[in-house]
């Protein structure tokens, strides 16, 4: 059996190597980058130094985040998920080429029903290419599972692509 501190360890390497790897996947896309719940902002900080910052915009109830990691006002989406994705699917269309979410707890059965409600919520946002990283499996009628990079432990990340 892993500790916990291993299974925050796996959690943390395969989310990197999965942002990095969607990254690299819409390098050559235009459109908005999704970033959903910011926590204290250590993925967003992240997505910051491997994508141009104009582009992430963070959806979240309220910012608890680090200073360093917090994004400008006119890109910070406040609310809950199910009102505000709407919203950026009115506002952007169907154009975001990179979605990450890494929105649940620490209950893998309530992770799992949360994946299965906001799904088709995510999935009409994406454009055609485009990608999503998430903690947790997804459940997408139009979108592929992608094979892992290097360094990320299977099941701790997936990356989906439209």
């Amino acid at each position: 059996m892993q500790s916990r501190l291993d299974l925050f360890i796996d959690r943390m390497v395969s989310q990197r190597a999965c942002l990095n790897a969607g990254a690299a996947m819409v390098a050559n896309m235009q459109g908005p980058v999704f970033e959903l719940g910011l926590g204290n902002g250590r993925t967003y900080h992240h997505m910051c130094s491997i994508l141009p910052i104009s582009d992430i915009f963070v959806f979240e109830r309220a910012v608890a985040s680090h200073p360093d990691s917090t994004p400008p006002d006119d890109q910070l989406m406040l609310g809950d998920v199910y009102d505000t994705l709407p919203l950026a699917l009115d506002r952007f269309g169907p154009t975001a080429r990179l979605v990450h979410a890494d929105l649940g707890g620490h209950n893998r059965s309530k992770n799992d029903v949360f994946a299965r409600a906001i799904s088709p919520y995510v999935e009409p946002l994406l454009a055609k290419g485009g990608v999503m990283v998430a903690s947790d499996k997804m459940y997408f009628e139009t979108m592929t599972e992608v094979a892992l990079p290097e360094h990320a432990v299977h099941g701790r990340c997936f990356i989906y692509q439209k």
